[in-house]
């Protein structure tokens, strides 16, 4: 009789460690369960905008705006297209300017001027010619050709197209042999009554 007691109470006593251990198995589950979730990365900084740019990296400028596009060339006269110390100069001496239509032999260029500066209250070849116009490259070969049959000279370098006097016909008049001559260059044509002076002329300021 004692041994079946005590065999009873063994089993229970096991009965009690095993649903001890399978109740604490339990509760550990349920622990888990319950315990607080893991923190979330966080989030990524965000991007640079798109309007800011990266540290050392140079924003380029906005494009010009139609307003701001290049100033047109000015008009060309008789003053602009010298320095304005020479045209100070001559008038210093009393001298105008005479405008007229710069032309090549027989063509005529409408955008351009020629002028004659001198005193003009007085008779006397002591004056000096200057001139300027845009030219185009077909307009300028028919140019120099015309001159050329008609018996000036032509005299090519790095810059452009020299086409000046006859030599012949200078008598005297000239430095170093060169009377009028004309400068064919990119887009351009000047005109001055010596070669020397055609350092004189420039485009419309």
């Amino acid at each position: 009789m004692m041994r079946a007691t005590t065999l009873v109470r063994t089993r229970s006593a096991r009965a009690r460690v095993s649903a001890f251990a399978a109740g604490g198995a339990f509760a550990a589950l349920v622990l888990a369960g319950c315990s607080a979730p893991a923190p979330e990365p966080a989030p990524a900084a965000d991007a640079p905008s798109s309007a800011a740019p990266a540290a050392g990296v140079e924003t380029p400028a906005p494009a010009a705006s139609p307003s701001g596009s290049a100033t047109p060339p000015a008009d060309p006269t008789c003053e602009n297209i010298i320095p304005q110390a020479t045209a100070d100069d001559f008038k210093s001496l009393g001298w105008t300017s005479q405008e007229d239509q710069f032309r090549i032999g027989a063509t005529a260029l409408d955008d351009g001027i020629q002028c004659k500066w001198g005193d003009t209250k007085i008779a006397s070849d002591r004056v000096q010619i200057f001139g300027w116009a845009p030219i185009d490259d077909d307009t300028a070969k028919t140019a120099q050709k015309d001159l050329v049959a008609a018996g000036w000279k032509v005299e090519k370098d790095a810059d452009g197209v020299y086409v000046t006097e006859n030599p012949d016909w200078l008598n005297g008049r000239g430095a170093d042999g060169y009377g009028l001559t004309y400068f064919f260059g990119d887009g351009f044509v000047k005109l001055a009554d010596t070669r020397q002076s055609l350092i004189l002329v420039q485009s419309p300021r």
